[in-house]
């Protein structure tokens, strides 16, 4: 019979264990920050009604979209987080208590081409404030404090995140009688990072076809930079032109500032930035993007914003709300790549091997199930091999401890435990063994999952 040469499909990434653990790891920590500020986790299906999916659906997204039939139901997997939230959110309303704050962290699916960085199936990990009727501006201020916290508990630390406000932008074309191609100003202002003031202004008159003192104004708009202080005192002086709209956002971009130092974010992780719109149009409010700081060219690694109504497609209420995403594949992808994941906390499959050094297995299960118990991950080794083959195993999936016992370790009572990292042995109790393994497999894990 032919051989099935095995394969994996472009666009989808398939880990060795070690990085799967460090994967893992990164998952993990995301879970407990977006615990730590209160909110629930959520599952909603990786398969729904492409009708649910679909209801906001068009262009782009009916084109990445993976639909399928099965019978005669017309089926599709979810290709965000967030159009399976407004579901989840419109089918249990009632059940629910608001203002609902959810995390989920889940693969999703988009059929783009597949490059490199870029998949086709990918962790999105996110969370989303929803309020009934009215949602107050400090969600909006607490999401930056959300993603400091997540990424500094990761390890990263050059890193920025920055913040706009739709409604600033809104109100600034319409205060320059540009409200009409608003959309595509800030489509083609997104280039400017990529292909600079110039260029960017020549696509503004050529394409846009706007006045060039009308592009020289959108592009002076864009410039104001420094600190925090220091663009809101020149963003005041636009005040007095009377658009409520802007004046609206300019008094939200304030008070998100104004709580970050009591949210305790240091303002070199934290800059207004008036070129950041997001490109969906459901964005309302405060948008945020994040960047590392020395990496630019790996691009936003969490963003998203503020939304007036999450649901509107599927039940006939005011679901304002706020949220951010971050790509968890794309992002462990490139830290990876880049050699920016730490080697320190423990990838092996378990804490401490065990390894019988006589036919009777009775103390080498007691053994394993006394480590257990003090919550230290361990494995016993039966197979029947030579000593070097053993510990090789050991050293190949690079476990941190190995509890050797033999006949003189029988007769005592004890084990000898074996620090595969400094070569250092011991003979102890098997709950003495535990409490050391313990002790020193947390000091391991407490490093972060990024390193220097």
């Amino acid at each position: 019979m032919a051989k099935i040469t095995p394969r994996t499909l472009s666009g989808f990434m398939e880990l060795l264990p070690a990085d799967q653990m460090k994967f893992e790891r990164m998952l993990q920590v995301l879970r407990e920050s977006y615990a730590a500020y209160g909110f629930t986790p959520l599952d909603t299906p990786v398969i729904e009604s492409a009708e649910v999916l679909l209801a906001k659906g068009g262009g782009e997204t009916e084109k990445q979209i993976y639909r399928f039939q099965k019978g005669d139901s017309d089926l599709a997997l979810r290709f965000d987080l967030t159009v399976p939230l407004a579901k989840y959110v419109a089918a249990n309303y009632a059940n629910l208590s608001f203002p609902f704050r959810r995390y989920q962290i889940g693969k999703v699916y988009r059929g783009e081409r597949a490059q490199r960085g870029r998949f086709r199936e990918f962790y999105q990990a996110d969370i989303d404030v929803i309020g009934d009727g009215k949602l107050d501006i400090m969600n909006e201020a607490e999401i930056p404090a959300i993603i400091y916290h997540s990424f500094t508990k990761l390890g990263l630390k050059n890193f920025k995140i920055r913040v706009n406000n739709r409604k600033l932008l809104n109100g600034f074309y319409a205060m320059n009688g540009m409200s009409e191609k608003a959309g595509e100003i800030m489509r083609t202002v997104d280039k400017l990072d990529k292909i600079g003031t110039q260029k960017v202004k020549q696509l503004l008159i050529d394409e846009v076809k706007m006045l060039p003192d009308k592009s020289e104004n959108v592009l002076d708009f864009m410039a104001i930079q420094g600190s925090n202080d220091y663009v809101l005192s020149r963003l005041e002086a636009y005040r007095a032109m009377g658009e409520e709209l802007f004046n609206r956002g300019l008094d939200e971009l304030r008070e998100v500032t104004r709580y970050l130092a009591a949210f305790g974010v240091p303002e070199e992780n934290f800059a207004i930035d008036l070129t950041i719109a997001r490109g969906l149009d459901y964005y309302t409010g405060t948008v945020y993007e994040t960047t590392m700081t020395e990496h630019p060219e790996i691009g936003s690694i969490c963003s998203g914003g503020r939304y007036d109504n999450l649901a509107e497609y599927y039940i006939d209420r005011q679901l304002p709300g706020v949220g951010i995403s971050i790509g968890v594949t794309r992002l462990f992808y490139v830290l990876n790549e880049q050699g920016l994941l730490s080697d320190e906390p423990i990838s092996a499959p378990c804490d401490a091997l065990v390894i019988p050094m006589t036919e009777d297995m009775g103390a080498a299960v007691a053994a394993a199930t006394a480590l257990r118990r003090q919550g230290v991950r361990a494995m016993i080794y039966s197979e029947q091999k030579k000593f070097k083959a053993k510990m090789s195993y050991a050293d190949k999936l690079q476990i941190p401890f190995v509890l050797l016992i033999g006949e003189d370790e029988l007769a005592q009572g004890k084990v000898s435990l074996k620090d595969m990292t400094s070569g250092g042995q011991l003979v102890l109790s098997p709950e003495e063994a535990a409490a050391h393994v313990r002790a020193a497999v947390a000091e391991k894990n407490a490093a972060p999952v990024i390193g220097e």
